[in-house]
């Protein structure tokens, strides 16, 4: 299964080379014409395009982004989404255990939610009380009990624990996320919330 990234980044590459196609050999019958030529007339270039794309590409290019924006503004609306920095955080609003979690935000092109800050913390926290559901953390204890580091191996720059936790002693090694935006330790089989990163 393809990631959301990797569905736009197909769509862009085969719209540059029908563009570098219709450019290059105008006399080509059988190249589909370029919609909307008009209708983003006036708009600046999109900064980095080569300047050999002709108008009528980098106004559906320009499109292109537009609907992008459309449809993060419009998932951001219904709650599935939050955008911090370079990050977006999102949720398809099901339940799994840490494991599969884990593997859906991977084969979407994403990890599980790995708050670095308290932006960030806060941006999974509105999700997770939106949804009324505790959601796992891209982190995990490993070897040695009590010490908790990203998925990565690396270790947490960052932390927002709950009062008197963690606690689970080795016997929760992975990490939630309360309505609060606090954290707990927690068994790895249960069912939470799912919260990806972009």
């Amino acid at each position: 299964m393809l990631s959301y990234s990797s569905y736009v980044l197909t769509a862009v590459a085969a719209l540059i080379v029908t563009c570098h196609a219709l450019s290059k050999f105008p006399e080509i019958s059988g190249l589909p014409d370029i919609p909307g030529k008009d209708v983003l007339k006036g708009l600046p270039r999109v900064p980095g395009l080569p300047g050999s794309l002709d108008t009528g590409c980098h106004n559906l290019l320009v499109n292109l982004e537009h609907r992008l924006f459309q449809l993060e503004a419009a998932l951001a609306l219904n709650g599935k989404i939050r955008e911090v920095g370079e990050k977006v955080f999102a949720t398809n609003g099901k339940k799994a255990d840490f494991a599969s979690a884990l593997r859906s935000c991977e084969e979407a092109g994403g990890t599980l939610a790995t708050p670095m800050n308290e932006e960030e913390n806060k941006a999974i926290m509105d999700i997770v009380k939106q949804y009324k559901q505790y959601a796992y953390l891209g982190i995990k204890e490993w070897e040695t009990s009590g010490q908790f580091t990203y998925i990565t191996g690396m270790p947490l720059s960052y932390t927002k624990w709950h009062q008197y936790e963690p606690n689970g002693k080795g016997k929760e090694k992975c990490v939630e996320m309360y309505k609060d935006g606090s954290w707990n330790d927690k068994k790895c089989n249960l069912y939470r919330l799912t919260v990806c990163e972009f």
